[in-house]
């Protein structure tokens, strides 16, 4: 952007090694995905252990010749490292090996940077990028450090290094502005829902686990979905109707994945808050996928980087359809309360058994009763209309109202706070043998 690199090719030589202290290691074939993801042509992989990362190169000398052996061999201009890397790590491996060089976080950058569609998502992945880059822009580029000189040159005294750090911080500065601005919106946006007490459902999960197909197949939307990782950036929402509970807002996230980077978490603030600000989250997991648990526990650690561990969850074992012998079911606890539901997006099976349990789930905290309002409670009467909470209403004969009446219990305790009544006293107007009640 600001800088000089050498240019990038799709032939690419990956490297992963193993470390002994590394309690959460990566995946290499996800570590593949991830590559064909972002467009590469993988044509060598090299492989190794070590108990700790060589400080000068990331890997030893033996393991660096045969990098440089691939490299030539394959006539490959670009080397990505399963790790991340340090500036200076960077800088010695692209002298050595005269090639560039990516690591894993410069590898899920990109792949976000071809994925976004929306403004909003461009900014987010710019600003990572650019607060990635920022620690970078040596390489090694020997002039970046030089001040410039010459007629019509002559300046402030800045080498151009710090010049291009001052328009990155300029920069950074600007997207944060904006970014700031559309968290506004959003915010501005979840009061209004909260205010017409829709519900918000967040679908969550690690990338391509299929949020989006099912996405897709509830709301009978059109997000891009594919079998690739990261095929989702940018947050949609749509709208559905749910039994007992109503109208309801369906969200699609980014998908998530094993030590995501910080930079993104942080870029990616304002659309991860819609899982934030969830009345429920749907955790969609792959179920055919031989590192599930892993994944399970990777999407968990995100949740609680971003503070939204501790909202109600419903597991969705996704891609049934793979598997052998296993049925669309929903599992629940010993309070008969569902926890997870198995089916499968792609051919739509047991997707009544999911808006089943998220209506079981969402109505745990909907007052549904059928009362008897006195003429003196009009009052209660109106407020019930205007929160369009009155489901049916006919007349008892000796001019009482009976009214039946849904509505969230926060709503109906403000409403009850309106009109000075207590819960206990509502339970006396609740109808439980209309007949006996009237005689």
């Amino acid at each position: 952007m600001f800088f000089e690199r050498p240019d990038s090719g799709e032939l690419a030589v990956l490297v992963h090694l193993d470390l002994y202290n590394d309690n959460e290691p990566e995946d290499p074939r996800e570590f593949e995905e991830l590559v064909l993801s972002a467009g590469g042509d993988p044509v060598a992989m090299v492989t190794g252990a070590r108990a700790t990362p060589n400080p000068k190169y990331f890997v030893g000398t033996g393991k660096l010749e045969e990098i440089v052996a691939a490299v030539d061999d394959s006539g490959a201009a670009l080397v990505i490292f399963n790790h991340n890397l340090s500036p200076s790590q960077e800088r010695n491996l692209e002298k050595h090996l005269r090639c560039r060089v990516l690591d894993r976080t410069g590898l899920i950058l990109d792949i976000f940077a071809q994925r976004a569609r929306t403004h909003e998502g461009k900014l987010q992945v710019e600003l990572a990028q650019l607060e990635h880059m920022s620690t970078r822009l040596i390489r090694g580029w020997t002039h970046l450090e030089r001040q410039k000189g010459g007629i019509g040159l002559r300046g402030p005294g800045e080498t151009q290094l710090e010049t291009d750090r001052r328009l990155l911080r300029v920069r950074i500065k600007s997207i944060l502005k904006r970014l700031d601005k559309v968290r506004k919106q959003r915010n501005q946006g979840r009061r209004s829902r909260r205010r017409a007490e829709i519900p918000t459902i967040s679908l969550v999960g690690y990338t391509n686990a299929g949020k989006s197909t099912l996405f897709n197949s509830l709301t009978n939307a059109e997000v891009y979905a594919a079998d690739q990782l990261f095929a989702t950036l940018d947050p949609t929402m749509r709208k559905l109707d749910i039994a007992d509970v109503g109208t309801a807002i369906f969200a699609d996230t980014v998908g998530f994945i094993s030590h995501l980077p910080h930079k993104l978490v942080e870029a990616f603030r304002a659309t991860l808050e819609e899982a934030v600000n969830a009345n429920l989250l749907l955790h969609i997991v792959d179920a055919n996928s031989e590192e599930r648990q892993d994944n399970i526990r990777q999407v968990r650690d995100v949740l609680a980087e971003i503070g939204a561990d501790q909202l109600p969850a419903l597991t969705v074992f996704n891609k049934i359809d793979l598997l052998d012998g296993v049925q669309p079911h929903i599992e629940r606890d010993v309070r008969g309360k569902p926890v997870a539901v198995w089916l499968s997006a792609q051919t739509g099976e047991g997707q009544e058994l999911l808006l089943q349990a998220v209506s079981e789930l969402l109505a745990e905290d909907i007052f549904h009763e059928t009362l008897m309002l006195p003429v003196a409670q009009g009052r209660l009467r109106a407020l019930l209309y205007r929160k369009n909470a009155v489901v049916a209403e006919s007349n008892a004969g000796n001019g009482d109202f009976v009214i039946e009446a849904r509505l969230p219990r926060q709503v109906l305790h403000r409403v009850l706070k309106s009109v000075e009544m207590t819960v206990e006293q509502l339970r006396t107007l609740r109808v439980d043998d209309l007949d006996e009640k009237i005689a």
